[in-house]
């Protein structure tokens, strides 16, 4: 006992922690094989948990893919791009992480006889703002993103094409608060309210100055964005004209009137 309490501590309760903490190390020493099969058997099974849930979720994107694709491809001639057409890609990925087993590529060919590339590739601004646009118009109720800015829609378009860009994006105006910058009047018309932004000078700075317009100079402003005199009586009816067109549409339209949210174009 002696030799015990010198090599071990001062007391008989040292030398029998001592004792215990040196049964546990061997423990952990005996029991280490079996606790690495255990671990190794428990990530194989966690592993053929991921791949079959990775395989669930690539069918469910391989099949909404498809139907967001015919979806979209339906909306695109009436935004000016008859020949368009939207491929959703899914590009497998080296090893599942947390989005799972693939990369999403939306892939766009908007002329005939042509590949469908990235769509950040091949789009202008205009195409790719009015390719967005159709996106958004089918997945409007699902999209949580508030706000939605257009620049440039009204690129390569006018007349007929522009009275359809505008409804259309009315109509997303009834799920989201929607920006369109457009010099085009058929798509100004539509817009749910007009703010006017020009550019001027005060002590030698340049400003840019933001009217929100109420009704008769929206007016006029539509008749000067329609290239006439914007005083006549011609431009100023076919302003209004306009603007009605617009009114009787939304009125037209119940999935946007029924299901409107506070934030508006």
């Amino acid at each position: 006992m002696f030799r015990l309490t010198k090599k071990y501590g001062g007391t008989l309760a040292d030398v029998i922690r001592t004792g215990d903490d040196a049964k546990r190390e061997l423990d952990l020493v005996d029991s280490a094989g079996l606790d690495i099969r255990q671990l190794e058997s428990r990530e194989r099974a966690a592993r053929a948990a991921l791949n079959e849930r990775a395989l669930a979720l690539t069918e469910l994107r391989r099949a909404g893919a498809e139907r967001l694709a015919r979806a979209v491809d339906e909306v695109l001639p009436d935004l000016g791009m008859p020949d368009g057409h939207v491929t959703v890609a899914l590009a497998p990925l080296a090893q599942i992480g947390a989005c799972g087993a693939e990369d999403v590529e939306f892939r766009v060919a908007l002329n005939v006889g042509h590949e469908p590339r990235p769509l950040s590739r091949v789009a202008s601004g205009g195409e790719l703002s009015r390719v967005m646009l159709a996106l958004k118009t089918i997945l409007a109720r699902l999209d949580r993103v508030p706000t939605l800015v257009f620049d440039e829609v009204d690129a390569g378009i006018g007349g007929r094409v522009g009275l359809q860009v505008g409804d259309t994006m009315r109509r997303v105006a009834g799920y989201h608060q929607v920006f369109a910058i457009t010099h085009l009047p058929q798509i100004a018309a539509r817009g749910h309210h007009h703010i006017l932004v020009s550019k001027g000078a005060r002590g030698g700075v340049t400003t840019a100055d933001v009217t929100v317009l109420a009704a008769a100079p929206r007016v006029t402003e539509i008749a000067r964005m329609l290239g006439g005199d914007p005083e006549s009586d011609v431009s100023q009816a076919h302003a209004r004209e306009l603007l009605e067109t617009a009114s009787e549409t939304a009125s037209a339209a119940p999935a946007a009137g029924n299901q409107r949210k506070k934030t508006r174009s």
